[in-house]
């Protein structure tokens, strides 16, 4: 059966590339076009694909999923739209002293590598699935798209829409489970791109790596929130809660930990207790509170907490409601905050990906970027102050896939921002026009002058003096 699926992965990437290679150059309205078709089938069929997430998590809010999956990812396809004429002009590039003279020219040419391959997560199926492809077909590509199968009826739904809206040369999903992952990720594409766990990346990249196929690779790990001495523990609390709540914390870029001063530990905790009330009142029949997408996730979430709990760690449950958890399988979990923790805790190893917030304390914020320096480069990080000094300290010192300052996560959604990892939290990037080019090939063409130059340069034999 795998072989099976194999072969008609491979079938479809060789009509694929056939079409490409057939219609080359494909003309900027047939880009435009795709684009705008991706657009029309999220639009058309919003309703139906915010249902199917909700279905898919057991509980997600329609509201959540219209902003972040349906009008986010429309955004930025109107955003490739405007920018995608000048991002596709040549460069003109410089010439050494005399060759611009003597009329020779130098240009780079942006071209569509051909077959990028797509495989996109379960935390927003819609928006990291087209939001992708709205680059590789700004790019001129043709795309072949493996969706996770933890939101199987997201994935069915995608597949079926991408039928109706696209010719299988053009874009065609795949469904299925790991072994068909497997399988697609081994294929000689022209490009690969991977948004998932840095465990899963690693495997991903070592399989495109037999075919030489560049990747890029949208992982994330244990993005930190930095508190000044100068922020706003109340505002600051409140924007922290948001992002460990907003999809119950399932989100790459979730603040993973927080780094507070010692003095201000208390104030900080509380900031984000009132945050979670304002917001979330009550939790176990609050549609606008996401559930955790499995139950492995959840048994995992709740492992993190007990292993913290053993260990030392004072855990803080936030509940406004006082609602009992215990009683339900609706995969609901708390924001929870865990205090006094030390290193030899998962929760303090791991990307935790739910709502599970440790909490560490620093005497001087040089401790705060000594310890960010120690661990894995993150893929976002969070400064919260006024202090100008302070914060131009831990962004020269630091390094990070992005920044967001005074709030989290939100330099993702900048469309004009490059979005990516460093280290462990990936390698390249998308959005921007950094996006246009990760799925572009940089050709360099070199038109030579009238002039023989390889004479004039000394390139030609006999070297030497001539007799």
């Amino acid at each position: 059966m795998a072989d099976d699926r194999t072969n008609e992965m491979n079938a479809v990437l060789k009509r694929q590339r056939a079409a490409h290679h057939q219609m080359r150059p494909e003309p900027m309205a047939l880009r435009r076009d795709r684009i705008e078709r991706a657009i029309k089938l999220l639009n058309d069929n919003s309703s139906d694909l915010c249902t199917v997430m909700a279905e898919d998590f057991g509980n997600r809010s329609p509201h959540q999923s219209m902003k972040t999956d349906i009008e986010g990812t429309v955004n930025f396809g109107k955003y490739c739209l405007k920018y995608i004429e000048n991002w596709a002009k040549p460069d003109k590039r410089s010439l050494q002293f005399p060759l611009s003279l003597l009329g020779a020219k130098a240009e780079v040419r942006y071209e569509p590598k051909g077959v990028v391959g797509i495989l996109s997560p379960w935390n927003f199926p819609v928006n990291l699935t087209f939001g992708p492809l709205m680059q590789v077909f700004a790019a001129g590509n043709r795309a072949m798209i493996k969706p996770s199968e933890f939101t199987e009826k997201t994935s069915l739904l995608m597949k079926e829409l991408v039928e109706e809206f696209y010719t299988a040369d053009e874009c065609v999903v795949f469904t299925g489970g790991p072994e068909v992952a497997q399988a697609f990720s081994g294929l000689a594409f022209d490009h690969l791109v991977f948004t998932g766990s840095t465990a899963t990346g690693r495997k991903v990249m070592e399989a495109a790596a037999a075919n030489l196929v560049p990747v890029t690779l949208e992982l994330g790990g244990k993005s930190p929130v930095i508190m000044g001495e100068s922020a706003d523990f109340a505002k600051a609390g409140e924007k922290v809660a948001m992002g460990k709540m907003l999809n119950a914390g399932q989100i790459c870029l979730a603040p993973d930990y927080l780094y507070v001063p010692e003095s201000r530990q208390d104030e900080a905790i509380h900031g984000i207790w009132q945050g979670t009330a304002n917001m979330y009142p009550s939790l176990l029949d609050n549609e606008d509170y996401a559930s955790v997408v499995t139950d492995k996730h959840f048994d995992r979430l709740k492992g993190l907490i007990e292993d913290a709990r053993e260990k030392g760690a004072e855990v803080i449950e936030i509940n406004p409601g006082d609602e009992n958890f215990s009683n339900t399988n609706s995969r609901k979990m708390p924001l929870t905050i865990l205090r006094n923790v030390t290193e030899d805790m998962k929760a303090m190893q791991e990307e935790i990906f739910g709502p599970i917030l440790p909490v560490k304390t620093y005497s001087r914020i040089d401790d705060a970027i000594d310890y960010v320096n120690d661990h894995d480069r993150p893929l976002g990080l969070y400064y919260f102050g006024e202090d100008s000094g302070e914060r131009e300290k831990v962004l020269e010192r630091t390094i990070s896939g992005g920044v967001t300052v005074n709030d989290v996560i939100f330099h993702v959604s900048m469309d004009d921002l490059p979005f990516g990892g460093v280290g462990p939290s990936g390698m390249g990037s998308y959005h921007g026009v950094e996006g246009f080019r990760e799925f572009s090939h940089a050709r360099s063409i070199y038109t030579q002058a009238r002039v023989d130059v390889a004479k004039l340069g000394g390139l030609k034999p006999p070297y030497g003096r001539k007799r």
